[in-house]
Order: structure tokens, then sequence, then C-alpha cells
């Protein structure tokens, strides 16, 4: 029997899109702040990669930045601040570079580079639960990259000192300059010529007068 057309004329439908509607306006927000949530977490780890490979090849024209050696993680505890010579000393780590890193190994992945975060950020943060302290030490390395520019400054300065240090000068350039090492000027980078009419050995110039007057 085919049912009549006031069947589907009286069908109420609106429960069903109110319970769309419902679903919609209480999940979407949720889900647009699970994405946010996603994506900051993924540039934060983004920033920690990067500062991994800054440091990984530090020094080392030929490292690929996928391992670190131990020289370069304790510069990066160092720069990034994690050492402060209380909660973190260097001795932690040396000893947690060599707990997380392969025993044959002398240097570490990135994964192991996280293991080894995890170990010093509750030592390092005491107050804070594990998963705050491991974020605020990502905090402190994020972005960050090896500091030389104290080295630089003092080797260039160094270098600078030396070369315009007067007193170290020899043969015609030690003439250009006198004892306090100020320039003679053009004295001291040439033979200046006197057309006096006596030649350069002769020792009595300017006597001739006086002794026509004694006569």
């Amino acid at each position: 029997m085919k049912p009549s057309s006031d069947y589907y004329y009286h069908y109420d439908y609106e429960p069903y899109i109110n319970f769309i509607q419902y679903i919609i306006i209480l999940h979407f927000p949720l889900f647009f702040l699970c994405r946010i949530a996603k994506m900051a977490e993924s540039t934060d780890v983004d920033e920690l990669l990067n500062a991994f490979k800054r440091f990984a090849v530090h020094g080392d024209t030929k490292a690929s930045g996928k391992e670190m050696n131990g020289k370069n993680w304790a510069k990066l505890c160092k720069d990034c601040k994690v050492i402060d010579g209380k909660n973190i000393t260097s001795t932690d780590v040396d000893i947690v570079f060599t707990k997380v890193k392969a025993k044959s190994s002398r240097v570490m992945t990135y994964e192991e580079f996280q293991k080894a975060l995890e170990e010093l950020a509750p030592k390092k943060f005491k107050g804070q639960s594990k998963e705050e302290a491991l974020q605020s030490i990502y905090k402190l390395i994020e972005g960050k990259e090896p500091t030389n520019v104290g080295v630089t400054k003092v080797a260039k300065t160094k270098a600078v000192d030396r070369l315009t240090d007067t007193s170290k000068y020899t043969g015609s350039h030690k003439e250009r300059f006198d004892e306090s090492g100020k320039g003679k000027g053009k004295s001291g980078r040439e033979e200046v010529v006197e057309n006096t009419g006596y030649v350069a050995a002769y020792k009595n110039a300017g006597t001739y007068d006086e002794k026509t007057k004694a006569k």
C-alpha cells in the first residue's frame, strides 16, 4: 500500500536538524582548538630540531646535523643556560650524554638528544611536573644557536693589536715612527734632499760666513 502524500508532509525533520547543529556547535570549537594546539606543538618541535642541527654542525664543516658529539652537547647546555652550576652541572651533562648514546658511539641522535633532555628536565625545574619541566627545558633551547661572537672579537682584537704595535716593526717600517709610536710623516717615508750647495757628508755647513768675519 502506497503511503499518502500527507505522510511525507507531516514528517518532522526538525529534531534531527537541531541535533546535527548541536553536534557541530559543540565539537567544532574543540576541533579547532586541537588543530591550533597541534600546529603550535609542531612549530615547537621544529624549533627544537633546528637548534639541535645548528649545534650539531658547530665547528665541523663535514657534520651532517643529524648527530651531535659530546663537546657540542656540552656547549648547547652552556649556551642555552641548561647548566646553571647548581641544579645542573657540566658533570651532569656529561653523565647524561654517556647514558643516552649508544655504547660504541661517540655521538647521539636527535631522538637520544630528546631523551637526554627528559633526564635533565626534572633536575633543572624541580618544582614542576615532569611534562611541565620538559616543556620548560625545551623553551630554553628552541630557536637558539651557538654563541661565538665573544671568541671572534677577542681573536680579532689581539690580531689588530699585534699588527699595530710599532715597537715590533723592523727595517724601513720602523723608521716611519718615533719612540712613542707616532708617525714621522713624510720624513719617515723618504729621504728629504736639502739644496744647500754642500755634499751630503760635509759637516761644516754654515760656518763659512763666521770664518770670513773672523779674518
